[in-house]
């Protein structure tokens, strides 16, 4: 249970500083490339956002995938990464007040060429001693370090699968959720780029979406999924999305309409040897409350025409008789 809050703490992390226990930490990740036996050395910086001087403590922990999330899974700090990073046991910050923390990066000299993934630590207790390492306890923030150990790195994997959905072929209407995964067997992470077309009935494009927005990594050993999603973010409420009414769902697909059958193709590039695959898929979009709707609106119409019709007739046959 503590990896799985430290990885929930961390994955937000990927994306901005990140305020918690009154304490703001950036950058959120760090990208470093080091050569065996070098020192890199770094910075961290911290804003203290409480009205009082606090003190926090560092501490740090390797990481590795688990699942297909991307999210990390923290394993303590017996060795690797973790062993290799250091900083200043304890900061003391005034109100308001930002400093700059310097760390350090020392790569053992018979260090393998590869990718190595640790986070650096900023808890408002005192770390303790778990596993060979320190390990910080209570209410924690961090930043992630990426490190890859330059030299000879072997690139493979691929990818397994484009789907839209859970594999659905028929859809009624938008947004519709687009998910591939992807393989990394190789020595260190990858960051996939790539486009996927959407091509409808025609062989028209009808969209064109990054299949990699927020550059998310496939760390080594893993499998990742990507979720691409076509269209609108759905409506959520207390993290569950909000059903449209039948109404709503119509003019929805009025406004965005979309009908008929639809090519989703993907094209990925990855690696430093820039390798590449596509993959397609194929599916239906039918928006059947429109439809409905729109056959039901024509039948009233048809009935009303038709009654009308037959009164326009009987009443030029009874002018008619009348008039002989």
């Amino acid at each position: 249970m503590r990896n799985v809050i430290l990885g929930l703490t961390i994955l937000f992390g990927l994306f901005a500083g990140i305020p918690a226990y009154a304490l703001t930490v950036s950058p959120a990740k760090l990208e470093v490339t080091v050569d065996p036996g070098a020192t890199y050395h770094g910075e961290i910086e911290l804003f203290n956002e409480q009205a009082e001087n606090k003190t926090f403590f560092s501490s740090f922990e390797n990481f590795e995938p688990r699942g297909d999330s991307g999210a990390p899974y923290f394993i303590g700090a017996k060795d690797g990464l973790a062993t290799w990073l250091s900083a200043a046991g304890e900061v003391t910050l005034a109100p308001s007040e930002r400093v700059v923390v310097p760390f350090s990066i020392t790569v053992p000299a018979n260090t393998a060429p590869g990718g190595y993934f640790a986070a650096v630590f900023f808890g408002s207790q005192p770390p303790i001693a778990q596993g060979g390492g320190a390990v910080s306890i209570g209410g924690k923030i961090g930043v992630l370090i990426l490190l890859r150990v330059s030299g000879e790195i072997e690139e493979s994997g691929g990818l397994q699968e484009l789907v839209a959905g859970d594999g659905q072929r028929f859809w009624g209407t938008m947004p519709i959720t687009l998910s591939y995964r992807l393989n990394n067997e190789g020595g260190d992470r990858v960051v996939p780029t790539g486009e996927i077309t959407i091509k409808n009935t025609f062989r028209l494009t009808s969209a064109t979406l990054l299949a990699n927005e927020n550059g998310g990594s496939v760390l080594p050993g893993s499998t990742r999924k990507f979720t691409v999603l076509w269209g609108d973010e759905p409506i959520v409420n207390q993290g569950e999305e909000v059903q449209e009414s039948f109404f709503g769902t119509v003019k929805k697909q009025w406004s965005d309409f979309h009908f008929g059958w639809y090519t989703a193709r993907l094209h990925l590039v990855w690696g430093e040897s820039s390798q590449t695959a596509e993959a397609k898929y194929h599916f239906f979009i039918i928006p059947w409350q429109l439809l409905l709707l729109v056959a039901l609106l024509l039948i009233v119409l048809f009935v009303i025409g038709r009654f009308g019709l037959r009164r326009y007739n009987n009443h030029i046959i009874s002018q008619a008789m009348q008039r002989q």
